[in-house]
């Protein structure tokens, strides 16, 4: 319906069909239509009142309604526009039945998006908790518009971080193993991270130990060597689980920064023949003033890098790798200032990308701000199983007769559905508060609420014995109109999530779609109608789309609550 509406303005004015579709828009109230064009851009190139233009144009696009425009009216400098609900609804019906439903060709770009990149002292936190649910749902959307995708992880496994959590094992971990404690290999070397940093402040001679453990790994020192394999391999061991445990899709290509930190220095030196870099001091920078990004060290004056220069190297692989048109980067919003630089460094070596850095806010807990030095950042692990926990009781407080299996397996379900839904609801940009107890209500603006819609229309369908019967529509209720507009709008809605690479707006989407289905629910009932098969219909179509809508923030379904 609505490229037919575009279509039609546009045939009838000098508008380009791109302001057409940035300018129509919903209306607030059915009675105003199912589409509203505003005339105040026309008023501009062929002066005249808006108010004019709109009756003017109005009676225009009259003389030819298409069948699926039934009448068009005009409001102040607004055109009308009300479409054919029946034609609509078959419209829906047999779309959602195809599996291109919510597929769209877009774009045809490779896309490398790098996430969630964690360092290998410490186990995953909350933090990047929403780094994967970001990184994931913008793959789902990049990739369900046409383009190829390719998700790209790097592993912070070397530098005074990891050399801190071995400095501490070394004087206090008297031979232990993640076995003989009993815990996951990533808790494990956690735990001597924060033992490190609480033993520091009595032992400053620790910090003195730590840099000189650092450097004999750099001089390729055996035993330091092996020490720091194997507690890597430990902390490899429980981050896979935690991206296993959250969804994670198989990642491409995993990056080491231990194979590259020194790389990038010849494409430094190359930038300083070519005058793009300067000398100072010793050290090799570039002079970003004009930027209004001030001075960047490249390169120390005693010739070791920094690590905007490992991040130049990594730039150029990954395009080399795959044959990138884009990169795009999943990272705190503490990191703005490194990739506006990073970005303008690249632009004036030539290397010309699409490059978008994601900066997301921070998440907290009711409890307060989180630092793993400290101790006090929960494990990403420990969250989702807390957060299981209270799925769990809930649905034993529903006494539902589920065996000990299939409670973990729906908890686990549930639990994931809350965090990744209240996770991606608001925009990425904006600080978030995590309450686990108010992302598990069954009511609201919460994933467990969207699951239960899922699973309702699930049971509707279910239990109906009508399957096959002739499709009648006789009279369709306000209601229906809404869920009817609702499902249709679905494909816009990804094209508008893919334009802004928001994946709030399709959570947000998700909600208004399982609220629409609900109150339709309660007001028209789908078996004791006269047109109970059209009604079957219209709920396979909404559980089809809530079902992808989901899929796209990498929530999974429940058949049953």
């Amino acid at each position: 319906m609505r490229k037919t509406i575009i279509k039609l303005i546009s045939n009838n004015t000098n508008l380009p069909t791109e302001s057409i579709i940035n300018l129509l828009e919903i209306p607030p109230k059915e009675e105003m239509g199912d589409f509203a064009f505003p005339c105040f851009t026309l008023a501009k190139t062929e002066k005249k009142s808006p108010l004019l233009i709109s009756q003017e144009l109005t009676e225009k696009l009259k003389n030819n309604l298409p069948k699926e425009i039934i009448d068009i009216t005009y409001t102040g400098a607004y055109v009308n526009f009300f479409t054919n609900k029946t034609i609509l609804a078959e419209k829906i019906i047999n779309e959602t039945k195809k599996d291109n439903w919510g597929i769209l060709e877009l774009d045809n770009k490779k896309i490398g998006i790098e996430y969630p990149a964690p360092n290998t002292n410490k186990p995953l936190h909350v933090g990047h908790l929403r780094n994967m649910a970001i990184g994931d749902s913008i793959t789902n959307i990049t990739q369900t518009t046409g383009n190829k995708i390719y998700h790209l992880n790097l592993y912070n496994d070397r530098g005074i971080l990891i050399s801190k959590s071995m400095t501490a094992y070394l004087n206090y971990g008297n031979n232990t193993t993640p076995e003989t404690e009993n815990i996951s290999g990533d808790k494990f070397v956690g735990k001597f991270y924060v033992l490190f940093n609480e033993k520091v402040k009595d032992n400053p001679k620790l910090e003195e130990e730590a840099k000189e453990l650092l450097k004999k790994w750099e001089s390729g020192d055996k035993e330091t060597i092996k020490l720091w394999t194997k507690m890597n391999n430990w902390t490899y061991e429980g981050i896979l689980k935690t991206f296993n445990t959250f969804g994670l899709k198989k990642i491409d290509k995993n990056y080491h920064e231990s194979k590259m930190y020194k790389e990038g220095k010849e494409i430094v030196e190359e930038g300083l023949k070519k005058g793009i870099f300067s000398k100072k001091d010793g050290a090799i920078i570039i002079n970003l003033e004009k930027d209004k990004l001030g001075e960047k060290v490249l390169l120390r004056s005693d010739g070791t890098s920094v690590y905007i220069t490992q991040d130049i190297f990594l730039a150029e692989k990954k395009i080399k790798d795959f044959n990138l048109d884009s990169s795009y980067y999943i990272v705190g919003n503490d990191q703005i200032y490194h990739f506006q630089v990073l970005f303008t460094i690249l632009e004036k070596l030539g290397i010309k990308k699409d490059w978008k850095h994601f900066a997301y806010g921070m998440v907290t807990l009711p409890s307060g701000k989180m630092k793993s030095r400290d101790g006090t950042a929960k494990s990403a692990d420990d969250f989702i199983e807390d957060t299981k926990q209270l799925a769990i009781k809930g649905l034993k407080e529903r006494s539902l007769n589920l065996t000990e299996k299939e409670l973990e397996i729906r908890g686990l379900t549930i639990a994931l559905a809350a965090i990744k839904y209240f996770l991606l609801k608001v925009d990425i940009k904006k600080n978030i508060v995590f309450n686990p107890k108010e992302a598990l209500a069954f009511e609201g603006n919460t994933g467990p609420y969207l699951l239960y819609s899922y699973a309702r229309a699930n049971s509707i369908t279910k239990k109906a014995k009508i399957e096959n019967s002739e499709i009648k529509i006789l009279e369709i209720h306000p209601l229906e109109s809404s869920l009817i507009k609702k499902i249709n709008s679905f494909p816009e809605t990804i094209e508008k999530s893919y334009k802004q690479l928001a994946p709030n707006i399709i959570a947000n989407y998700s909600f208004e779609l399982a609220q629409t289905f609900n109150e339709f629910y309660h007001t028209c009932p789908v078996m004791n109608s006269k047109q109970s098969q059209f009604r079957l219909e219209l709920v396979k179509a909404f559980k089809i789309t809530l079902q992808k809508s989901l899929a796209l923030l990498g929530i999974e379904t429940l058949e049953e609550m």
